[in-house]
């Protein structure tokens, strides 16, 4: 049905399909092709289009797609002038990439991506807010938003938490509490998490002491 619309030129459906090849939802999954109907979409003015087509030129996938951060930067630009924000312009304005470094408009970037429910935007605000990064230091807001972004699954977030809860900041101190975030990441092949579970592990801290346990997770 999406490819029917699509090829008749209908940007929302284009956009849909893409979506659906970049998911390899009911089709095998085919970033190019997610690619080219992400760009018919987007040339037609589709915010939704000009956001995915941002954030798939801005991600380093391996697939045949040159990462173009002047096109990331152009596209999601686009789609946040039309209301559609993503974390990912956020993330050029925080790392100073084709724009001035500037942590104030990424953090208004990752509030108005968070309005949209963008769990990577919830996720940053988190980090931002627990490193005082542009901002003054605060682990009960970066509590708050690391919260959202665990709610969602996260493995960033679930880290983070694990930060949190080992180094009793913004919290209560628990090896045990910090070991539990650790593996909810680490179990997501999340490399940050997977080491500092080995470290529970080596130290027995919230955990048995487990060499083994600890060199499985290393």
């Amino acid at each position: 049905l999406y490819e029917k619309a699509a090829k008749q030129g209908l940007p929302k459906a284009q956009t849909n399909l893409g979506g659906m090849y970049y998911n390899g939802e009911g089709v095998e999954q085919d970033y190019i092709e997610a690619l080219k109907w992400y760009q018919k979409a987007a040339e037609q003015g589709d915010a939704c289009g000009q956001a995915a087509l941002g954030e798939l030129y801005f991600m380093p996938l391996e697939v045949g797609i040159e990462r173009n951060n002047k096109e990331a930067l152009k596209w999601l630009t686009k789609a946040a002038q039309q209301g559609e924000h993503r974390a990912f312009l956020g993330m050029m304005y925080h790392a100073g990439i084709e724009v001035e470094q500037d942590v104030s408009m990424a953090i208004e970037l990752y509030l108005k991506a968070a309005e949209k429910g963008d769990i990577l935007a919830f996720s940053l605000l988190g980090d931002t807010y627990y490193h005082g990064e542009g901002v003054e230091q605060d682990y009960e807001e970066a509590l708050k938003w690391l919260k959202k972004a665990a709610d969602q699954d996260d493995p960033a977030a679930f880290n983070t938490l694990g930060y949190m809860y080992g180094n009793g900041e913004g919290v209560e101190q628990d090896d045990k509490e910090a070991v539990k975030w650790f593996r909810k990441s680490a179990e997501q092949d999340y490399a940050p998490a997977q080491c500092n579970l080995g470290l529970m592990y080596l130290n027995g801290k919230g955990v048995e002491q487990d060499d083994k346990e600890a060199v499985k997770w290393f």
